[in-house]
């Protein structure tokens, strides 16, 4: 691993880029400290021992703790990969919301994401800003991504056009929080969780089709 030391700012007129894989160091560094000794606990200190960098190269990118714990969190999603990218026209509608919902998954990128949501929000009381940042960058980005993809297969005619997008999306993110605390948590979210919606939302195009589809099986 490269030990990352003080370098000169680069980010003043005529300098050259940020170093990404720097940034990234130093934002998992967070993640992990975020995991391990929460808000509160977690130092400069400790990231930038972490993260092998100097405190001024830490310093030169944030302003504070808290906006490089706001930085992190938001590092989690980008780095996901944009599933936006994904022809979802090419899967049958069903399909495609089972992938939104496989997307927004907190641990997609991280095993301890989960840890780290519930360090912030149990430390909100000490400071009430936490949560705005658990709402704003982990839960509004996620809900909104599913809300795009129901918007879409409604212009389709996948879904039905009276259905109520936000309280969907709303429960297909938080499907992922009452498996957590439930113990749990696997790789079928997304599919259960869709499978037992779908009939309750699907479009008559859809359900016609599902029902061709079905009787063509049995003259076969």
């Amino acid at each position: 691993m490269t030990d990352y030391l003080d370098e000169p700012d680069r980010t003043g007129p005529g300098g050259r880029p940020r170093d990404a894989a720097l940034d990234g160091a130093i934002l998992r560094a967070t993640r992990r400290r975020l995991v391990v000794d929460g808000y509160s606990k977690m130092t400069i200190k400790d990231i930038t021992a972490d993260a092998k960098v100097g405190r001024n190269t830490l310093r030169r990118r944030w302003k504070n703790k808290f906006d490089l714990v706001v930085d992190a969190l938001d590092y989690g999603f980008r780095t996901q990969g944009n599933l936006s990218a994904v022809d979802l026209d090419r899967l049958e509608p069903i399909d495609a919301l089972i992938e939104a919902v496989r997307y927004v998954d907190p641990a997609s990128y991280s095993a301890d994401a989960m840890m780290l949501i519930g360090n912030l929000a149990a430390e909100s009381i000490r400071t009430p800003e936490l949560m705005n940042i658990l709402r704003e960058h982990v839960v509004r980005p996620r809900v909104e991504f599913i809300q795009i993809v129901l918007t879409q297969l409604r212009a389709r005619g996948a879904v039905r056009a009276d259905i109520d997008v936000h309280t969907i999306s709303t429960l297909c993110f938080g499907s992922y929080f009452a498996s957590y605390y439930r113990g749990e948590m696997d790789a079928h979210i997304p599919e259960d969780v869709v499978t037992v919606l779908w009939p309750t939302i699907a479009g008559r195009r859809t359900s016609a089709n599902r029902r061709s589809t079905a009787r063509a099986g049995r003259d076969g």
